[in-house]
């Protein structure tokens, strides 16, 4: 019996979860090896991966037929998604997951900045508040003891 999944909140939530996976994985995958050369094999397994579900589910269309604009900011969004990988890695490497994970989660504090300066975007009060938080989370977790 398969599961429908609708709205953004439980794909939001999986999201979460697989990265919370992500951070514990690759903290212990990271023992003897270079974080970037890390970065490069984690990076195949989500090529082949991503390529073998695309197929399968019959999701592939010619790539010639994507507009110029598409290409332009996946192109953007895939060179950050490498930067933002290789820090992580690195962070990872040298510091504690359980402190590395929450920090690069100050991104969502720097997606609702940007969605409201570049998208228009504008969150309601409780939306700020929640932002807030995570703020006040990641600055407690910067402090130095």
């Amino acid at each position: 019996m398969a599961v429908a999944l609708t709205g953004w909140l439980p794909w939001a939530l999986l999201s979460a979860c697989f990265a919370a996976l992500t951070a514990i994985f690759a903290k212990v995958g990271l023992k003897g090896v270079d974080s970037d050369y890390a970065t490069l094999i984690r990076t195949v397994v989500i090529l082949v991966v991503l390529s073998l579900f695309v197929a399968l589910a019959g999701k592939w269309s010619d790539p010639r037929g994507l507009a110029p604009q598409t290409w332009f900011f996946l192109g953007l969004s895939g060179l950050a998604t490498g930067a933002s990988w290789v820090c992580y890695f690195r962070a990872l490497q040298i510091g504690e997951a359980s402190k590395v994970a929450p920090v690069d989660k100050f991104s969502v504090v720097l997606v609702a900045l940007f969605a409201v300066g570049f998208l228009r975007e504008r969150p309601s009060l409780r939306e700020w508040l929640g932002i807030g938080l995570v703020t006040a989370g990641v600055v407690v977790l910067a402090l130095k003891r």
